[in-house]
């Protein structure tokens, strides 16, 4: 009998030992009457997406991928805020534990997103409507990005076709060539133009090219010296060679456009979370780092920032030594002006549907739309009053929102206006209180990593500089919305890791970067752990726990 698989929100006992069993409950055809195939297969494959948005979350995936690496700190704001048992701290610090939520959180939800791949992959095959091709390879290659973030995260590839049998677990080599297999065997059954919402043939073309490029850290992530194969960085120029030459993508003028609430249709964007507006999806990444008195839409007097995180000094250093003596704000990719009132002192007047906050890195006294009393101020012809911001939502009203380089853990660095922010992504327009309601697709994948990717395999098999240079300009020179960024003279494996920093700088990419690169063990603000097994995770204490009745099954990575 045909059978349709109901998709399960797993919690529990039940997500933590999905790394073992990965079930979900199987209703018989009865549950899914009156559909016809095409909408079952739909419904089938959406939940296979669907928890991509929650894994992407600030304190989630980004904290991971960011707050552990020199681009993001996040102190006790006030000596009370974001305290969370210190787990930012320990995050930042290299000392994280297994009973760190973020990290069980994250396990959790990539695991069950694997899981309803499985549920998927199962199913599929029995409905008759062709796209169910389509969706069966999209929904293994799904399984296949899962697997390449459990295994840069933690260090290990959870392998199984049957639902109720045990996983099989990889690492290193083993891991690598399994989940190069399944890109390579869903590619051919991949459409090309389904929106970068979906896996398409372009998304498994750049993951197998990050996976060679990063196959010598997956395959030996202790080593000391890391061995990056020539065949590897061969395949990592021949995939990206596929996804440049295949016209389907071009690099955005404007660089903050990318991050806009409208990009869904961005062609830079290879693969991305979709947050379209029917999606619900989230505003974490534009709230995360803003003041708590700054207010980016008008029509919304509780859609605010929360103090979060901000940049280190040592990464904002990079930028002020690479432009000196000229402000780093010459390159546009590290800020963009939207409120007249920086250059501007007479604007303090703005119609509401005008009012945009800046983009970027935020730096110094922040101005914006002044709140009193739960109510924005307004001008005598009913514009919006435009000022200079204090800590007003903090108590602290003689406290300018005024972002200092410095932050650090001290009680001066950990103040509400310590830390240069970052505004990357535009502020949803529909986002009620600040953290909901976000339209940006978060992207996963686009087009100028795919060229500093091939620079970067080109230095790394021989040394093409000169090839390697040019890849490189022509993501600076893209961006001709402004002036773009001067061309560089020079290109060597540090200078292309600084470029890598200023272009895709919290876009979560930086710790595998910093693996890579062999910076992870660096000293920076507040970290001086040089432990080179912190260069993954815990395995979540409530998984080892949750496979305990599998003795010697599951074990600790080293040093946790």
């Amino acid at each position: 009998m045909k059978k349709y698989i109901a998709i399960a929100a797993l919690s529990g006992l039940l997500v933590l030992n999905s790394c073992t069993n990965l079930m979900e409950n199987v209703l018989d055809e009865t549950s899914a009457r009156g559909l016809s195939d095409r909408q079952a297969a739909d419904g089938i494959i959406a939940p296979v997406y669907a928890l991509l948005p929650n894994i992407f979350l600030h304190t989630n995936y980004f904290a991971l991928q960011e707050i552990s690496t020199d681009e993001a700190i996040l102190p006790y704001r006030g000596g009370t805020d974001w305290g969370d048992n210190g787990i930012y701290l320990a995050m930042h610090t290299h000392t994280t534990t297994s009973t760190d939520p973020n990290v069980r959180n994250t396990w959790n939800l990539v695991l069950q997103g694997m899981s309803r791949a499985i549920t998927a992959i199962n199913t599929l095959p029995t409905l008759n409507d062709p796209v169910s091709r389509t969706y069966l390879a999209e929904a293994r290659g799904m399984r296949a990005y899962y697997s390449m973030l459990t295994l840069d995260l933690f260090g290990l590839v959870f392998v199984k076709d049957n639902l109720s049998a045990t996983s099989t677990i990889l690492r290193g080599e083993q891991a690598v060539e399994y989940i190069k297999s399944e890109l390579l065997a869903v590619e051919p059954n991949l459409e090309t133009n389904v929106g970068h919402g979906r896996l398409s043939k372009g998304a498994v073309w750049g993951l197998l090219a990050r996976l060679h490029l990063n196959a010598a850290v997956y395959r030996d992530p202790y080593a000391a010296t890391f061995t990056f194969k020539p065949e590897d960085m061969d395949k990592v120029v021949e995939y990206s060679d596929k996804i440049i030459s295949s016209g389907q993508y071009q690099l955005s003028r404007d660089y903050f456009s990318i991050f806009n609430s409208d990009n869904h249709t961005n062609k830079e964007i290879i693969f991305a979370v979709d947050q379209r507006a029917d999606l619900n999806g989230h505003n974490r990444m534009a709230y995360f780092s803003l003041s708590g008195d700054q207010f980016p839409l008008p029509e919304f007097p509780a859609a605010n920032g929360t103090d979060g995180p901000g940049i280190t000094p040592d990464y904002y250093r990079t930028w002020v030594n690479a432009y000196a003596p000229q402000d780093p704000s010459v390159d546009p990719r590290f800020h963009k002006q939207n409120l007249e009132i920086y250059t501007n002192p007479e604007a303090t007047c703005v119609a509401a549907a005008d009012f945009h906050i800046n983009r970027g890195i935020l730096r110094g006294q922040q101005y914006g739309l002044i709140r009193k009393n739960g109510a924005f101020l307004k001008c005598a012809d009913g514009r919006m009053l435009v000022g200079p911001l204090y800590n007003d939502t903090r108590n602290r009203p003689t406290l300018p929102v005024n972002f200092t380089e410095k932050i650090d853990f001290t009680v001066e660095g950990s103040d509400y206006n310590t830390g240069y922010r970052v505004e990357k992504y535009e502020f949803s327009r529909k986002s009620v209180s600040g953290r909901n309601f976000g339209e940006a697709d978060i992207v996963i994948l686009r087009l100028a990593d795919v060229y500093l990717m091939r620079a970067e395999a080109k230095l790394r098999k021989g040394g093409d500089a000169a090839s390697a240079l040019a890849d490189v300009n022509t993501v600076r020179a893209a961006r001709t919305a402004t002036t773009p960024p001067p061309p560089l003279t020079a290109m060597s494996l540090d200078l292309l890791y600084r470029e890598r920093g200023f272009e895709f700088y919290w876009e979560m990419l930086r710790r595998t970067d910093m693996i890579r690169f062999g910076k992870y063990e660096d000293t920076w603000t507040e970290k001086t752990n040089n432990d080179k097994r912190k260069r993954i995770f815990p395995i979540p204490q409530t998984a080892i726990d949750g496979a305990s009745n599998l003795p010697g099954y599951l074990t600790q990575n080293e040093s946790y």
